[in-house]
């Protein structure tokens, strides 16, 4: 059965000081019911996550108690993903016509805070400071520069194209330009890792409205249908966010499977992707995607980026919107802000930043802790 969107919604990330993540939420919901042409009462079902604003379930509060099925989602940076993976689940099923898929958040201000224990790890893991995620992607991006001929050029770029596209986002956090010298001189963080090549804990949120391919034209929209939405977790001897150790033999990441399986899925291959968004929680995560998702091979990032080959204007455009980089990342509605701009740039209506060509294919990806991620593939 064909699953359709056709309505979508956002709340602008960032900073907005006196609005709760769930009112945010309500916002982005509200707006994709009126890009639908449909009332609350005509959801009949609906997917939510959040990690630092509350339950969203409790969006029925605003929204209306109509008695509908609402499931609280939560699978760290993979939550929006796998609200949309559950959202076209229950349609596909026959259970549902008209489903939701909402995630918001609201984080406080610095670097993510974990307890190792609420990840199956010792205090250790903290005490030695891995915890710490800008400390554990240095290190995995460090091991792929190494093994891969990857150089300090390669994540200036990813971190100056962000900055570039964002600015013509009007929903970005960060949306002015930054320059290859300034990124270059900016202070270290983590080893290789600069300031501007990092994301931050932000707020936003996103909704979609999804139906069943064959109402349609009844409802009136044009659609932008998902040929294929997989979700996958790790293997043991994948490197991931939150493994206490590397193992002797190495398995493909989770990235790798559920990109796979999506391709299948669709039909496709990564050559007929026309624009892709993939998740960039540091310049590095960016890179190592780029090969993971089937892009390209190891080693070849840093001449693709060289040559604009990711660019707006170039052969496979990535993070169109700025990417995690340039919007900050609210946890719950990071992996639906991709599928929001890959369905403005299906429907050609990304603005100055809308790739030429009216492309027909959008992919996103997402990948999360403790090694988890959701790819979606799109099609006009």
């Amino acid at each position: 059965m064909e699953v359709a969107i056709i309505g979508i919604g956002i709340h602008r990330f960032g900073r907005t000081e006196g609005v709760s993540g769930l009112e945010q939420g309500v916002h982005a919901a509200r707006e994709a019911l009126a890009d639908a042409g449909l009332q609350w009462r005509d959801i009949q079902c609906a997917f939510g996550g959040s990690t630092s604003a509350g339950n969203a379930d409790t969006m029925v509060n605003r929204l209306g108690l109509t008695g509908l099925s609402f499931i609280n989602v939560a699978n760290g940076c993979a939550t929006g993903g796998s609200a949309l993976a559950a959202a076209v689940a229950a349609i596909r099923s026959g259970e549902h016509d008209i489903a939701m898929a909402v995630g918001f958040d609201k984080h406080p201000r610095g670097a993510f805070e974990i307890n190792p224990a609420d990840w199956g790890l010792g205090q250790w893991y903290g005490e030695v400071g891995l915890a710490l995620t800008t400390q554990f992607f240095a290190m995995k991006i460090q091991k792929y520069m190494h093994d891969h001929g990857i150089t300090e050029d390669a994540l200036i770029r990813v971190a100056e194209k962000a900055f570039r596209n964002a600015e013509h986002n009007p929903h970005a956090w960060r949306r002015r330009p930054v320059s290859y010298e300034e990124i270059a001189g900016s202070p270290m963080v983590s080893h290789p890792l600069r300031k501007f090549m990092f994301c931050s804990p932000s707020e936003g949120a996103v909704a979609l409205v999804l139906c069943r391919g064959d109402l349609v034209r009844r409802l009136g929209r044009t659609p932008i249908y998902v040929k294929a939405v997989a979700m996958r977790t790790r293997h043991f001897g994948s490197f991931e966010v939150f493994s206490p150790c590397q193992a002797l033999t190495q398995a493909p990441s989770p990235s790798v499977t559920a990109s796979r399986a999506a391709f299948e899925a669709a039909g496709v291959g990564p050559e007929d992707i026309d624009i892709a968004q993939l998740q960039d929680t540091e310049s590095g995560a960016e890179i190592m995607h780029m090969a993971e998702n089937g892009f390209c091979a190891d080693g070849e990032q840093e001449r693709m980026l060289r040559d604009g080959e990711t660019e707006i204007g170039g052969r496979l455009p990535v993070n169109t919107d700025g990417g995690c980089l340039a919007n900050g990342e609210p946890i719950g509605a990071s992996g639906l802000r991709q599928i929001y701009e890959n369905v403005l740039q299906l429907r050609g209506m990304a603005g100055p930043r809308q790739v030429p060509g009216r492309p027909r294919v959008g992919y996103s990806h997402v990948y999360g802790a403790p090694g988890v991620s959701a790819v979606a593939i799109l099609q006009r």
